[in-house]
């Protein structure tokens, strides 16, 4: 019996009952069938070598395609795996192992051996050897039953478990050679066609991402098609580990860490204090300039508030909790409910809207510790929040207002952005009408723009969709920063109205927004962008005076207090020193300007710049290099 089978142009063909997805690609000739490695039946990714034994709907998926590197890469983690248990036998039970950018991991449990990246090597020489094997990987449909029991015989104690919870009578499997796992699919034919792939790391994670469960070892790794792509991403993650925030910070001593104070909480040393200052100011000035005033609300506030906000039923496991006299207390994971009580201090009217309240707000999150990473990902964190208030009406003219101030912000910092739309969540409040409402005008409001975007389903906050910012830095990594959340629904909960030009009263809408994000977070990522060389107007420190012998000792301090009186943030280093041991170490401080002063600029009166990357300056006055450094930093006030 003869099926009919569509392509994506909707060309129809007919074909037997029972044909491949490979043989369908082999039918077409050409490119597609050297290339094809999966298939999207109906809409849904399946194995090259599935049979299709009705109508269906057909697009073929090439291995260079975004989805073909997604099964490329999780074909590897399976691939690792096979290797690891080949290594290490009953030693090491396997547990899941997803694709992820970039590449991949898998995590694996033992209490016999702990994996370091001295045995990445003998790793991947398995890896290598099993992939050079052409080991034909199927797909196997088995009874829930049955494959508890197969795994269960195999010592697999986690992938039991799995199957265990999943409310399907019938689980697949992927079989190569002597490995098997528990998966979905779809998967690569064969490994030969895995050529290039590096382990990068080791890290501890809990089974299920819960810290009560097992801790198991997670191996990284990356996947690429071919050597040179791969040689090229790991040049890039080298470049990426001399720029790992963490390590400039200690260097360039902004900040750190203790196990004596807690985790996730950063202590600011006195340089990261001033750069944090300098960005803080900045903001200030950019949002009193576009009609933002500024307000700040307490750490605390009562529970209740935090249930009538939806945050306690929806938000809890994420929050601090504490009591005073009595009566509970939440620790603010979020700014919003003290900005509405300013807004409900007073009737409202129409002609008062919109309103902009805006505060470098203190917040607390209960993070858990296994996804704490520097400054990226902390348990306090200061945020650029603000909420705008206004009429449906001005809806679309704020949101477009806040995408214009990420745009001006972000190409200060010289970042490129990506934009997506994030959907309702399963766990949110609201009427499904307000969340129609509240994505449409987000959607209409990007339209305007002629910015693009995308569609993330699924990851809104709670109470309203969201614009998600995401920033591209100099190695082309992205970076969640600037939200902008459309908000109908705490409104309602917390009965905000203003007077309407008829008299009556009206529901206002709330845009949540950030334009930086976390302070925390967006120096982490400044650190890295700029390799910790700031530009002249954020750098905490701009220039440092160096005296080549003490006989200019007298001079350079007088050029240090002049400067520093007249605003420049400056430094000495006046040590009987060698003036090329004095300059490597500004340099290793990333210092924009090092002021040479030896006989010659102590005769004139003068002082010789030389900027960071060694270029040398004429000399000139202190007063010269003052107007030097404020005219370059004047373009960010």
């Amino acid at each position: 019996m003869a099926i009919s089978i569509q392509f994506p142009d909707g060309q129809k063909k007919e074909f037997s009952n029972g044909i491949t997805a490979l043989e369908v690609a082999q039918s077409l000739g050409g490119k597609i069938a050297k290339t094809a490695i999966a298939a999207r039946l109906n809409g849904n990714l399946v194995d090259i070598s599935t049979p299709i034994e009705s109508d269906a709907a057909i697009e073929l998926v090439p291995l260079n395609s975004e989805d073909g590197l997604d099964i490329y890469r999780h074909t590897a983690a399976h691939l690792m795996a096979h290797a690891v248990k080949d290594l290490y036998g009953d030693d090491v039970q396997v547990t899941i192992g997803p694709s992820i950018e970039n590449g991949f991991y898998y995590d694996f449990f033992s209490e016999k051996h702990t994996f370091t990246p001295d045995e990445f090597e003998t790793i991947e020489k398995r890896m290598t050897e099993l992939a050079a094997a052409d080991l034909p990987i199927h797909r196997e449909v088995l009874d829930r039953e049955e494959a508890i029991r197969m795994f269960r015989e195999m010592g697999e104690a986690f992938k039991v478990e799995l199957i265990e919870d999943l409310p399907d009578q019938q689980v697949s499997i992927y079989r190569q050679d002597n490995f098997a796992d528990l998966c979905r699919g779809p998967h690569l034919p064969s490994t030969k066609l895995l050529k290039a792939f590096k382990l990068t790391s080791v890290a501890g994670a809990y089974w299920r991402g819960d810290e009560k469960k097992a801790m198991l070892q997670r191996i990284y790794a990356t996947a690429f098609l071919d050597k040179k792509e791969l040689k090229a991403y790991l040049q890039k993650l080298e470049e990426a580990r001399k720029r790992d925030h963490r390590k400039l910070g200690k260097e360039l001593d902004l900040f750190s860490f203790s196990e004596e104070a807690g985790a996730g909480l950063a202590i600011w040393h006195p340089k990261g204090a001033l750069l944090r200052t300098l960005l803080e100011d900045f903001e200030r000035r950019e949002h009193l300039k576009r009609g933002y005033d500024i307000v700040v609300g307490p750490q605390i506030l009562r529970t209740d508030l935090w249930q009538t906000s939806g945050h306690y039923n929806n938000y809890r496991e994420n929050m601090y909790f504490t009591e005073v006299d009595g009566q509970g207390y939440g620790i603010k994971p979020m700014n919003c409910l003290a900005h509405m009580l300013i807004y409900k201090s007073k009737l409202r009217s129409y002609r008062d809207l919109p309103l902009r309240f805006f505060e470098l707000g203190t917040v607390h999150r209960h993070e858990k510790s296994g996804v704490l990473h520097g400054l990226l990902r902390v348990r306090e964190f200061t945020q650029d929040d603000a909420h705008l208030f206004c009429t449906p009406e001005q809806l679309n003219d704020e949101i477009t207002g806040v995408i214009k101030f990420v745009q001006d912000v972000m190409g200060i910092f010289g970042f490129d952005f990506e934009l997506e739309i994030s959907t309702r969540p399963e766990k949110s409040i609201g009427t499904d009408e307000d969340w129609e409402r509240a994505t449409e005008a987000l959607m209409a409001a990007l339209r305007g723009t002629g910015l693009p975007f995308d569609i993330n389903e699924g990851d809104g906050a709670f109470y309203g969709p969201k614009i998600d910012v995401k920033l591209k830095d100099a190695l082309d990594r992205r970076w969640q920063c600037a939200t902008i959340q459309c908000d109908f629904t705490l409104p309602e909960r917390f009965d905000l109205t203003y007077v309407g030009k008829d008299g009556g009263k009206h529901r206002p809408v709330m845009l949540h927004r950030v334009i930086l994000g976390a302070i925390e977070r967006f120096v982490g990522v400044l650190i890295e962008h700029f390799e910790g060389k700031f530009p002249l107007w954020l750098s905490p420190v701009q220039a440092v005076v160096l005296n080549v012998t003490d006989n200019q000792q007298e001079y350079a301090e007088k050029v240090f207090l002049q400067l520093r009186d007249g605003g420049i943030r400056v430094k000495k280093d006046l040590r009987n020193e060698k003036l090329s041991f004095k300059i490597r170490e500004a340099q290793q401080e990333k210092v924009p300007y090092m002021l040479i002063i030896g006989d010659q600029e102590m005769a004139e009166g003068t002082v010789t710049p030389r900027f960071r990357t060694g270029k040398n300056l004429d000399a000139m006055t202190p007063e010269e290099f003052a107007k030097l450094v404020g005219e370059e930093c004047a373009k960010y006030k």
